[in-house]
């Protein structure tokens, strides 16, 4: 059966989408997810797991209009989405100009299940009327290869299948069959539910198992908030960031991708669009971070299974930035000519040549991402002896390269110097391993880690400090100015307090900032100089002001960047100072990182008010 041509003329009353934005919601269970756009239409999924085909990818564009699942009213006058209160259960209300509304709930399946997590790479979207009897369409247009091929269809008395060469999908519903695959209109005058996923049958009837799955999920991360240690103040703010960074966790390997998407540029036109579909391991150590410090150790405990197996594969020592979410080290980037790309500012990139680059602050994110695990009681795996004597490994590694020229934190492509953070960090590794020989009871590795820590403290103090700029530079001996360095009070080389660390702030604000936010560097790149601001920058900021006594300026800002967050409560990767819009890969673990570090530090204490 041949798919309804979606470029055809739309039924009266059935406006074409809306150009692409941001203001999306996601729902996952940390097996895949999917972006989902004000009007309740699936605009971003890869299938079967995160760095998978995008079968809907209408958030790049489309050369046919397809790659969306869509769920649409006649005569849309106004939406309304908003989650239920503690859960990835994503709501979205369609009213039409008569006041006629539906309610469409999306979400993805988890919950226990016979001594697992019962986690299908399947999305359910229910769909029931709220008031009178709208007049709605299903467009359901899965593609695959990337936009290039169009599924066959097949169908059954209760079902739909979309067959690919290499996936195939399966739709079952309690709606008309026809009327989904003719795209016609119809009225929705009962509830109505679609569960997409693999090309299996359900053992109960298609509504009983929806109702079922969104009872089980709903609970699932209602209990799972429920644990979470949280600040006094920002609490929905924070709820909401820990949801997004735990459905950014591939729970079968124990990877966390940096983003969703690929292609989002970072700033409009100026073709910075990369694929951050994968695991970069700085990204994943603040995420660990940031959960741990809301008692979710959890996640950290699955990430450190994950972080041993790419640690014990090292080559050489070497150990690359980032890799696929199945431990994958071959990451090949190429274009993708399917696609127009987002607001059809492409290129479309799949695969990230950051996989070859050497970066050195990645040995300090491997020992700072699992040092909590030698001192925490309460993991049900604690680390001991050889878990160190493995980390010991990357901090011989670290203590070799960590005054040799790399790419740097930034990634830059053609441009190598010693940077600061990337020295910073090999000090990290060694000034955690000291601890950690301390708790293990080893005096002499204690001695010998902080012997090696010291000596880089000195050269990195040293090195970096340009006297001409009153600021620690970007690089040994560099003059530019890069907001990485905030991270030396925030992992512990230098107190805060210190003249040095101040004037470095004032610095970076007088040349950085573009009002409350903070742009990552001012040396022109590969691609010239930075445009919009990066907000995991302005989030140092916020930490290094409040470390320095400036705590109402960071309150300020924190706010600045709430407010910036869409309707959902989401970031992006950047910023732009002048519009506020976001760009940037969506939704961005790094920034959603930022609002639990920032509420967790800024909060007034529990006992102010118990």
């Amino acid at each position: 059966m041949k798919m309804p041509n979606p470029s055809a003329a739309l039924p009266r009353g059935f406006a074409p989408p809306a150009p692409a934005s941001l203001s999306l919601g996601m729902v996952g269970n940390c097996a895949f997810s999917a972006l989902i756009d004000p009007h309740g239409r699936v605009v971003w999924s890869c299938l079967p797991r995160f760095d998978g085909d995008p079968v809907f990818h209408a958030l790049l564009g489309s050369t046919d209009g397809a790659g969306a699942f869509a769920i649409e009213i006649e005569n849309l006058a106004e939406s309304r989405q908003y989650y239920a209160p503690n859960t990835a259960v994503l709501h979205t209300e369609l009213w039409d100009r008569d006041g006629q509304g539906l309610l469409i709930t999306d979400f993805a399946p988890r919950f226990p299940s016979r001594g697992r997590f019962f986690r299908p790479t399947m999305l359910v979207r229910r769909v029931r009327p709220l008031k009178g009897a709208p007049r709605v369409r299903v467009q359901l247009t899965p593609r695959f290869h990337w936009g290039a091929q169009t599924p066959t269809i097949t169908s059954g008395s209760n079902h739909i299948r979309y067959v690919g060469d290499q996936q195939t999908l399966r739709l079952q519903t309690d709606a008309s069959i026809s009327h989904v695959i003719s795209q016609e209109p119809f009225l929705l005058t009962r509830e109505q539910n679609f569960l997409l996923g693999p090309d299996e049958t359900l053992a109960e009837g298609v509504g009983d198992t929806a109702r079922h799955f969104e009872q089980e999920t709903l609970s699932y991360w209602r209990e799972w908030t429920r644990r979470l240690a949280l600040p006094l103040e920002w609490q929905e703010a924070v709820i909401r960031a820990a949801i997004t960074l735990k459905l950014s966790v591939f729970e079968d390997t124990g990877a966390i991708v940096a983003a969703m998407t690929t292609s989002i540029p970072e700033a409009p036109g100026t073709q910075r669009n990369w694929d951050y579909r994968y695991c970069w391991l700085r990204d994943a150590f603040f995420v660990v971070r940031a959960l741990n410090s809301l008692a979710e150790v959890g996640t950290m405990e699955d990430y450190l299974g994950w972080l041993t197996n790419a640690v014990v594969g090292a080559n050489g020592g070497h150990v690359q930035p980032l890799f696929g979410i199945g431990l994958e080290r071959e990451l090949p980037e190429r274009l993708c000519e399917n696609l127009p790309g987002y607001r059809d500012m492409g290129p479309v990139r799949v695969g990230n040549q950051a996989q070859e680059h050497f970066q050195h602050d990645v040995y300090g994110n491997i020992v700072l991402a699992a040092a909590q695990a030698f001192h925490d009681k309460r993991l049900l795996h604690p680390a001991g002896l050889a878990e160190f004597e493995r980390l010991e490994a990357v901090g011989e590694q670290a203590v070799r390269i960590f005054d040799q020229p790399d790419a740097g934190m930034w990634e830059l492509r053609t441009r190598a110097r010693v940077h600061t953070s990337s020295a910073l960090m090999c000090w990290a590794a060694c000034d955690r391993l000291s601890k950690i020989a301390h708790t293990l009871e080893l005096p002499g590795r204690a001695a010998r880690w902080q012997q090696h820590a010291t000596h880089m403290r000195e050269r990195i103090l040293s090195e970096s400090w340009n006297e001409e700029r009153q600021a620690f530079a970007e690089s040994f001996g560099g003059r530019d100015l890069d907001a990485s360095v905030l991270l030396m009070a925030e992992v512990g080389i230098i107190d805060p307090m210190d003249p040095r660390f101040i004037a470095t702030l004032k610095a970076l604000e007088e040349h950085l900032c573009d009002g409350p936010y903070m742009r990552r560097y001012e040396a022109p790149d590969d691609f010239g100089t930075p445009e919009t601001a990066f907000n995991i920058c302005t989030f140092w900021r916020i930490d290094a002001l409040a470390r320095i006594g400036r705590v109402d300026e960071a309150r300020a800002i924190f706010e600045t960047m709430l407010a910036a967050r869409n309707p959902l409560g989401m970031l992006s990767e950047d910023t732009h100072a002048v519009t506020g819009e976001m760009w940037g890969n969506f939704p961005q673990t790094y920034s959603m990182v930022g609002i639990i570090n920032a509420a967790v530090r800024l909060s007034a204490a529990w006992d102010t008010v118990i």
